[in-house]
């Protein structure tokens, strides 16, 4: 029975399919509908691959770095930042500031330009002068202060009244060099459009008063200098110019005495001079007498004496007019010319006369100077001055315990982006 049956399942498994043409005809949809009917069918999916399973992540633990970070941020943040406030506000000392502040001004008086200009002479005649500033702002931080300051005040022993404080007293020598450090830490200089600012720190209010007023003594002592030298400077052109044409007007005058003294003439020009008048007086003469002949030619006898006089006059005037006339030509007690020393005494007055003007126009223009250095002044004008503080203001210590804890924090963080940069390189 159970043979028969598997038979007969094995024979139907074997059996061919059916013939199309002998089964049953099934009418077919046409080809439009199928087509529909086949865009109408959702897709096949692809079946998914199975991802394997992972393990539940295990419980957040504490790790061995986690605690070197903590320590690290105990030793460099919180450790200095006690420290720090524990010495601000146990140890250190409190400061006085003294503040000062003040100006470089120059006055002059007006001018012969400037009166001629009309409105720059009604303008005010005094100005800030940006040179000069910058000179005391370079004096203010150089060693020479600081030796001059020191001679008047004992810096090393105002500054180091805070034995306890080893921060902010001074615990050098006596050195300038020394000194100079501890000014610059003490001593702050502000400059700003012609005008200085200076802030000066001291353990005792009266020393930090000190201290700003020696600065300005000596500031100020330092501008007349300044002015000083520059009065100088404007006169000293001047007087070069006003002493070398005295010079000259001595040389030419000289020179004038000198040639009187050898020729014995006082005035060669003037006895030229005194020759020729004669000679123009005798040709006058001499015009009248040909006047007088003509006239007596044509009216009297020829043989009328008034005509033969008058001959010999007119004979004698021509003489005496040739006999003048040589004289221009003669030599001197020195035995030359006189045209030739005539000359020479020209050219020496010319020169005396040039050295005459030469000099009083150099004494005009060093007395114009001397004017003009007299009227230009600078000074040292003090819009704040030397204060005598009431309370202590430094050290800040809210202000530095900031700094100190902001400074630490940012470095901290950093160290640990760096360590923890190296290690995801691993």
């Amino acid at each position: 029975m159970r043979g028969g049956k598997r038979a007969a399942i094995r024979g139907s498994d074997a059996a061919p399919p059916p013939d199309d043409s002998t089964a049953t005809a099934v009418p077919r949809a046409p080809v439009k509908l199928r087509k529909a009917a086949a865009a109408s069918k959702p897709p096949k999916r692809k079946a998914a691959r199975e991802e394997p399973v992972r393990p539940p992540a295990r419980k957040a633990h504490l790790a061995r770095r986690h605690i070197g970070i903590v320590l690290t941020f105990l030793l460099m943040v919180i450790a200095p930042v006690a420290v720090s406030g524990w010495y601000l506000y146990t140890r250190a000392a409190d400061q006085y500031a003294s503040f000062l502040g003040f100006s470089v001004r120059s006055e002059s008086g007006p001018t012969s330009s400037d009166l001629l200009g009309g409105l720059t002479s009604l303008v005010g005649m005094t100005s800030s002068s940006s040179s000069d500033t910058d000179i005391l702002y370079k004096f203010i931080q150089s060693r020479d202060l600081v030796e001059r300051v020191n001679a008047r005040l004992d810096l090393a022993e105002i500054w180091s009244k805070a034995p306890n404080d080893p921060i902010f007293s001074f615990s050098g020598n006596s050195s300038l060099e020394e000194l100079l450090g501890e000014w610059e830490r003490k001593v702050s200089v502000y400059y700003d459009d012609g005008m200085i600012d200076l802030r000066v720190k001291a353990f005792a209010p009266e020393d930090a008063r000190d201290i700003a007023q020696a600065i300005f003594d000596e500031s100020t002592l330092l501008i007349n200098q300044l002015n000083d030298i520059a009065r100088e400077d404007a006169l000293r052109y001047s007087r070069t110019e006003l002493a070398e044409s005295l010079e000259r007007l001595k040389d030419a005058r000289q020179a004038v005495t000198e040639f009187r003294n050898r020729h014995q003439l006082v005035d060669p020009t003037a006895d030229v001079q005194g020759q020729v008048g004669v000679v123009t007086s005798l040709q006058q003469q001499l015009a009248e007498q040909l006047v007088s002949l003509g006239m007596l030619q044509a009216n009297a006898q020829p043989n009328d004496p008034r005509i033969e006089q008058t001959q010999l006059r007119i004979n004698v005037i021509r003489d005496q007019i040739l006999a003048e006339r040589q004289k221009f030509g003669s030599e001197t007690a020195t035995g030359e010319v006189l045209s030739e020393v005539v000359g020479r005494y020209e050219s020496l007055s010319v020169d005396r006369e040039f050295a005459e003007r030469t000099y009083t126009a150099a004494l005009a223009a060093y007395d114009t100077a001397r004017g003009e250095a007299a009227r230009q002044s600078r000074y040292l004008a003090a819009y704040i001055k030397p204060t005598l503080a009431q309370e202590a203001e430094y050290p800040e210590r809210a202000k530095l315990m900031l700094i100190i804890g902001g400074f630490l924090m940012v470095t901290w963080v950093i160290g640990v982006l760096i360590f923890y940069s190296l290690r995801d390189r691993r």
